[in-house]
Protein backbone atom coordinates (compact mmCIF):
# COMPACT_ATOMS: atom_id res chain seq x y z
CA UNK A 1 0.00 0.00 0.00
CA UNK A 2 1.47 3.28 -1.03
CA UNK A 3 2.18 5.42 2.04
CA UNK A 4 1.41 9.26 2.13
CA UNK A 5 1.66 11.47 5.36
CA UNK A 6 -1.21 13.44 3.00
CA UNK A 7 -3.12 10.53 3.49
CA UNK A 8 -3.11 11.01 7.60
CA UNK A 9 -3.63 14.32 6.93
CA UNK A 10 -6.54 14.28 4.92
CA UNK A 11 -8.26 11.22 6.12
CA UNK A 12 -8.12 9.29 2.80
CA UNK A 13 -6.60 5.71 1.67
CA UNK A 14 -4.94 6.61 -1.56
CA UNK A 15 -2.48 9.70 -2.05
CA UNK A 16 -4.91 10.83 -5.25
CA UNK A 17 -6.76 13.57 -5.51
CA UNK A 18 -8.97 14.65 -8.27
CA UNK A 19 -9.21 17.76 -9.72
CA UNK A 20 -11.42 20.53 -9.42
CA UNK A 21 -13.08 21.06 -13.15
CA UNK A 22 -16.00 23.18 -14.31
CA UNK A 23 -18.76 21.93 -15.61
CA UNK A 24 -17.34 18.44 -14.41
CA UNK A 25 -16.47 18.35 -10.89
CA UNK A 26 -20.20 17.87 -9.48
CA UNK A 27 -21.13 16.23 -5.82
CA UNK A 28 -21.49 12.49 -7.65
CA UNK A 29 -17.84 12.80 -9.14
CA UNK A 30 -16.57 13.90 -6.07
CA UNK A 31 -18.30 10.99 -3.85
CA UNK A 32 -17.52 8.74 -6.07
CA UNK A 33 -13.52 9.26 -5.99
CA UNK A 34 -13.70 9.40 -2.16
CA UNK A 35 -15.67 6.74 -1.76
CA UNK A 36 -12.58 5.17 -4.25
CA UNK A 37 -10.45 6.26 -1.52
CA UNK A 38 -9.27 9.30 -3.10
CA UNK A 39 -10.48 12.14 -2.29
CA UNK A 40 -12.31 13.95 -4.63
CA UNK A 41 -13.59 17.93 -5.23
CA UNK A 42 -16.56 19.57 -6.19
CA UNK A 43 -15.77 22.73 -8.53
CA UNK A 44 -17.03 25.85 -7.54
CA UNK A 45 -16.58 27.25 -10.42
CA UNK A 46 -17.95 30.79 -11.28
CA UNK A 47 -21.65 29.85 -9.88
CA UNK A 48 -23.24 30.87 -7.24
CA UNK A 49 -23.09 29.65 -3.53
CA UNK A 50 -26.16 28.14 -3.61
CA UNK A 51 -25.04 25.56 -6.47
CA UNK A 52 -22.13 24.96 -4.38
CA UNK A 53 -24.15 23.85 -1.01
CA UNK A 54 -26.45 21.70 -3.17
CA UNK A 55 -23.49 19.84 -4.77
CA UNK A 56 -21.72 19.65 -1.28
CA UNK A 57 -25.07 18.47 0.25
CA UNK A 58 -25.19 16.18 -2.67
CA UNK A 59 -21.76 14.52 -2.07
CA UNK A 60 -22.82 13.74 1.41
CA UNK A 61 -25.94 11.78 0.72
CA UNK A 62 -23.65 8.99 -1.74
CA UNK A 63 -20.53 9.49 1.13
CA UNK A 64 -19.46 9.66 4.44
CA UNK A 65 -16.22 10.20 3.56
CA UNK A 66 -13.77 13.25 3.42
CA UNK A 67 -14.07 15.54 0.13
CA UNK A 68 -13.11 18.74 -0.55
CA UNK A 69 -13.91 22.10 -2.86
CA UNK A 70 -12.24 23.80 -5.58
CA UNK A 71 -12.74 27.71 -5.37
CA UNK A 72 -11.70 30.03 -8.30
CA UNK A 73 -10.56 32.93 -6.40
CA UNK A 74 -11.25 35.21 -9.29
CA UNK A 75 -14.73 35.07 -9.41
CA UNK A 76 -17.33 37.49 -8.51
CA UNK A 77 -18.32 34.86 -5.85
CA UNK A 78 -15.65 33.57 -4.30
CA UNK A 79 -16.02 35.92 -0.77
CA UNK A 80 -19.56 33.89 -0.72
CA UNK A 81 -18.20 30.70 -1.67
CA UNK A 82 -15.18 31.09 0.85
CA UNK A 83 -18.10 31.55 3.83
CA UNK A 84 -20.36 28.37 2.36
CA UNK A 85 -17.40 25.96 2.64
CA UNK A 86 -16.93 27.02 6.14
CA UNK A 87 -20.28 26.69 6.95
CA UNK A 88 -21.02 23.57 5.35
CA UNK A 89 -18.17 22.31 7.47
CA UNK A 90 -16.03 21.11 3.97
CA UNK A 91 -12.87 19.52 5.50
CA UNK A 92 -10.16 20.29 2.40
CA UNK A 93 -10.33 23.51 0.41
CA UNK A 94 -7.84 24.05 -3.23
CA UNK A 95 -7.63 27.61 -4.74
CA UNK A 96 -6.94 28.71 -8.40
CA UNK A 97 -6.65 32.01 -10.04
CA UNK A 98 -5.74 33.92 -7.26
CA UNK A 99 -4.56 34.13 -3.87
CA UNK A 100 -6.20 32.74 -0.90
CA UNK A 101 -4.35 34.88 1.89
CA UNK A 102 -8.59 37.17 2.62
CA UNK A 103 -9.56 33.43 3.30
CA UNK A 104 -6.84 31.91 5.50
CA UNK A 105 -8.14 33.44 8.53
CA UNK A 106 -11.05 32.16 8.83
CA UNK A 107 -10.81 28.93 7.09
CA UNK A 108 -7.85 28.07 9.27
CA UNK A 109 -10.17 28.84 12.29
CA UNK A 110 -12.44 26.10 10.97
CA UNK A 111 -10.09 23.42 10.71
CA UNK A 112 -10.32 23.24 7.02
CA UNK A 113 -6.92 22.32 4.85
CA UNK A 114 -6.40 24.55 2.60
CA UNK A 115 -3.97 23.55 -1.01
CA UNK A 116 -3.62 26.09 -3.22
CA UNK A 117 -2.76 25.17 -7.17
CA UNK A 118 0.90 27.10 -8.03
CA UNK A 119 2.29 27.53 -11.34
CA UNK A 120 5.55 28.35 -10.21
CA UNK A 121 7.73 28.57 -7.27
CA UNK A 122 7.05 32.27 -6.09
CA UNK A 123 3.38 31.70 -6.02
CA UNK A 124 4.54 28.35 -3.83
CA UNK A 125 6.53 30.80 -1.93
CA UNK A 126 3.65 33.15 -1.57
CA UNK A 127 0.95 30.61 -0.49
CA UNK A 128 3.32 28.85 1.78
CA UNK A 129 3.71 32.27 3.60
CA UNK A 130 0.21 32.72 3.90
CA UNK A 131 -0.54 29.10 5.83
CA UNK A 132 -1.28 26.80 3.19
CA UNK A 133 -1.32 23.06 4.83
CA UNK A 134 0.17 21.76 1.16
CA UNK A 135 0.63 23.18 -2.23
CA UNK A 136 -0.89 21.61 -5.80
CA UNK A 137 2.30 22.14 -8.46
CA UNK A 138 0.33 21.92 -11.99
CA UNK A 139 2.24 21.62 -14.78
CA UNK A 140 1.21 23.33 -18.32
CA UNK A 141 0.37 19.73 -19.59
CA UNK A 142 -2.71 20.28 -17.23
CA UNK A 143 -6.62 20.70 -18.99
CA UNK A 144 -7.65 23.65 -18.89
CA UNK A 145 -5.90 26.80 -17.25
CA UNK A 146 -2.76 26.79 -16.95
CA UNK A 147 1.14 28.05 -16.44
CA UNK A 148 4.35 28.26 -18.33
CA UNK A 149 6.40 24.98 -16.57
CA UNK A 150 6.30 21.66 -17.36
CA UNK A 151 5.40 19.46 -14.46
CA UNK A 152 8.78 17.83 -14.89
CA UNK A 153 10.92 20.97 -14.49
CA UNK A 154 8.04 22.30 -11.52
CA UNK A 155 7.49 19.87 -9.18
CA UNK A 156 11.17 19.34 -7.97
CA UNK A 157 11.58 23.37 -7.66
CA UNK A 158 8.44 23.94 -6.01
CA UNK A 159 9.31 20.62 -3.19
CA UNK A 160 13.18 22.32 -2.96
CA UNK A 161 11.50 25.82 -2.01
CA UNK A 162 8.89 25.01 0.34
CA UNK A 163 8.57 22.97 3.64
CA UNK A 164 5.37 21.69 3.61
CA UNK A 165 4.10 18.60 1.19
CA UNK A 166 3.85 19.08 -2.66
CA UNK A 167 1.13 17.73 -4.60
CA UNK A 168 1.72 16.88 -8.60
CA UNK A 169 -0.50 17.68 -11.06
CA UNK A 170 -0.45 17.99 -14.88
CA UNK A 171 0.01 15.06 -17.69
CA UNK A 172 -0.51 12.27 -14.38
CA UNK A 173 -2.91 9.20 -15.95
CA UNK A 174 -1.62 5.80 -14.75
CA UNK A 175 1.12 4.44 -12.30
CA UNK A 176 4.03 5.29 -14.38
CA UNK A 177 3.26 9.10 -14.12
CA UNK A 178 2.53 8.90 -10.95
CA UNK A 179 5.14 7.47 -10.00
CA UNK A 180 7.77 9.81 -11.60
CA UNK A 181 5.64 12.35 -9.45
CA UNK A 182 6.93 11.26 -6.55
CA UNK A 183 10.56 10.07 -7.33
CA UNK A 184 10.52 14.17 -7.91
CA UNK A 185 9.54 14.88 -4.74
CA UNK A 186 5.69 15.43 -5.12
CA UNK A 187 4.00 13.03 -2.00
CA UNK A 188 0.67 12.83 -3.95
CA UNK A 189 -1.33 13.67 -7.15
CA UNK A 190 -3.96 15.55 -8.68
CA UNK A 191 -5.44 14.05 -11.80
CA UNK A 192 -8.45 15.46 -13.89
CA UNK A 193 -8.65 14.16 -17.05
CA UNK A 194 -8.55 10.51 -16.40
CA UNK A 195 -11.19 11.26 -14.30
CA UNK A 196 -13.21 13.03 -16.30
CA UNK A 197 -14.68 9.57 -18.40
CA UNK A 198 -15.38 7.98 -14.85
CA UNK A 199 -18.25 6.40 -15.24
CA UNK A 200 -19.90 8.72 -12.72
CA UNK A 201 -18.69 11.78 -14.25
CA UNK A 202 -22.07 13.84 -15.49
CA UNK A 203 -19.94 15.43 -18.08
CA UNK A 204 -21.65 15.34 -21.45
CA UNK A 205 -21.14 11.65 -23.21
CA UNK A 206 -19.97 14.13 -26.70
CA UNK A 207 -16.97 15.62 -24.76
CA UNK A 208 -16.05 12.22 -23.10
CA UNK A 209 -15.78 10.97 -26.68
CA UNK A 210 -13.57 13.75 -27.60
CA UNK A 211 -11.27 12.71 -25.09
CA UNK A 212 -11.37 9.06 -25.80
CA UNK A 213 -10.46 9.28 -29.34
CA UNK A 214 -8.06 11.71 -28.79
CA UNK A 215 -4.24 11.31 -29.89
CA UNK A 216 -0.84 12.55 -28.45
CA UNK A 217 -1.38 15.83 -30.08
CA UNK A 218 -5.12 16.60 -29.39
CA UNK A 219 -4.67 19.79 -27.61
CA UNK A 220 -3.57 23.27 -28.35
CA UNK A 221 -3.22 26.73 -26.33
CA UNK A 222 -5.36 29.44 -26.80
CA UNK A 223 -4.88 32.61 -24.72
CA UNK A 224 -1.24 32.97 -24.83
CA UNK A 225 -0.83 36.19 -26.62
CA UNK A 226 -1.81 38.19 -23.96
CA UNK A 227 -0.92 36.05 -20.91
CA UNK A 228 -2.87 35.27 -17.79
CA UNK A 229 -5.41 33.08 -19.78
CA UNK A 230 -3.83 30.60 -21.40
CA UNK A 231 -6.09 27.79 -21.47
CA UNK A 232 -5.19 23.69 -22.49
CA UNK A 233 -8.21 22.34 -24.71
CA UNK A 234 -8.84 20.06 -27.91
CA UNK A 235 -8.40 21.21 -31.20
CA UNK A 236 -11.76 22.33 -33.25
CA UNK A 237 -13.74 24.72 -34.77
CA UNK A 238 -13.59 26.76 -31.67
CA UNK A 239 -10.08 26.23 -31.04
CA UNK A 240 -9.14 27.23 -34.59
CA UNK A 241 -11.46 29.98 -34.41
CA UNK A 242 -10.28 31.73 -31.42
CA UNK A 243 -6.80 31.41 -32.33
CA UNK A 244 -7.28 32.99 -35.83
CA UNK A 245 -9.24 36.04 -34.16
CA UNK A 246 -6.30 35.81 -31.07
CA UNK A 247 -3.97 36.36 -33.12
CA UNK A 248 -5.39 39.32 -35.58
CA UNK A 249 -3.74 42.38 -35.40
CA UNK A 250 -6.29 44.69 -34.05
CA UNK A 251 -7.51 42.24 -31.53
CA UNK A 252 -6.92 43.30 -27.55
CA UNK A 253 -6.57 41.64 -24.60
CA UNK A 254 -10.19 42.04 -23.87
CA UNK A 255 -11.14 40.48 -26.89
CA UNK A 256 -9.40 37.17 -26.06
CA UNK A 257 -11.34 36.55 -22.79
CA UNK A 258 -14.33 37.51 -24.32
CA UNK A 259 -14.12 34.84 -27.01
CA UNK A 260 -14.48 31.93 -24.84
CA UNK A 261 -17.26 33.40 -22.68
CA UNK A 262 -19.79 30.18 -22.25
CA UNK A 263 -17.33 27.78 -24.38
CA UNK A 264 -16.96 25.17 -21.85
CA UNK A 265 -20.96 24.88 -21.07
CA UNK A 266 -21.67 24.14 -24.76
CA UNK A 267 -19.38 21.60 -24.87
CA UNK A 268 -19.64 19.81 -21.08
CA UNK A 269 -23.22 20.62 -20.79
CA UNK A 270 -25.02 20.85 -23.88
CA UNK A 271 -22.40 18.47 -26.04
CA UNK A 272 -21.51 20.76 -28.57
CA UNK A 273 -17.74 19.38 -29.38
CA UNK A 274 -17.48 22.04 -32.37
CA UNK A 275 -18.20 25.51 -31.22
CA UNK A 276 -17.75 24.42 -28.15
CA UNK A 277 -14.30 24.25 -25.78
CA UNK A 278 -13.23 21.21 -24.64
CA UNK A 279 -10.68 21.18 -21.23
CA UNK A 280 -8.37 18.08 -21.72
CA UNK A 281 -4.88 17.63 -20.65
CA UNK A 282 -2.19 16.04 -22.89
CA UNK A 283 -1.98 12.62 -21.43
CA UNK A 284 -6.03 12.41 -23.25
CA UNK A 285 -3.87 10.32 -26.01
CA UNK A 286 -3.42 7.72 -22.92
CA UNK A 287 -7.66 7.83 -21.82
CA UNK A 288 -9.36 5.19 -24.03
CA UNK A 289 -12.11 3.58 -21.64
CA UNK A 290 -14.31 4.56 -19.45
CA UNK A 291 -14.89 2.67 -15.95
CA UNK A 292 -15.78 3.03 -12.60
CA UNK A 293 -13.89 6.18 -11.00
CA UNK A 294 -12.86 4.01 -7.85
CA UNK A 295 -11.64 1.75 -10.17
CA UNK A 296 -9.39 4.36 -12.03
CA UNK A 297 -7.84 5.19 -8.39
CA UNK A 298 -6.94 1.76 -7.39
CA UNK A 299 -5.62 0.90 -11.04
CA UNK A 300 -3.34 3.83 -10.95
CA UNK A 301 -2.01 3.73 -7.58
CA UNK A 302 -1.60 -0.80 -7.64
CA UNK A 303 0.51 -0.15 -10.91
CA UNK A 304 2.24 2.67 -9.03
CA UNK A 305 3.52 0.77 -6.32
CA UNK A 306 4.62 -2.34 -8.64
CA UNK A 307 7.02 0.25 -10.28
CA UNK A 308 8.25 2.06 -7.34
CA UNK A 309 8.99 -1.85 -5.37
CA UNK A 310 10.95 -2.40 -8.78
CA UNK A 311 12.92 0.52 -9.07
CA UNK A 312 15.92 -1.28 -7.27
CA UNK A 313 16.43 -2.87 -11.42
CA UNK A 314 18.02 0.61 -12.45
CA UNK A 315 20.88 0.33 -9.54
CA UNK A 316 23.77 -2.14 -9.76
Amino acid sequence: MLASPICEMLGIDYPVLQGGMAWISDGKLAAAVSEGGGLGIISAMNAEAGYLREQIRIARTLTDRPFGVNIMLMSPHADAMAAAVVEEGVPVVTTGAGSPVKYMEAWKKAGICVLPVVASVASAKMAARAGADALIAEGQESGGHIGELTTMALVPQVCDAVEIPVLAAGGIADGRSMAAALRLGACRIQMGTRLLVAKECGVHQNYKDMVLRASDISTVTTGRRFGGNTCRCIKNQFTRDFLRVEYEPGTTAEDVANLGAGALRRAAVEGDTREGCVLAGQISGMVKEEMPAAQIVREVCTECEALLGRSGQWVK
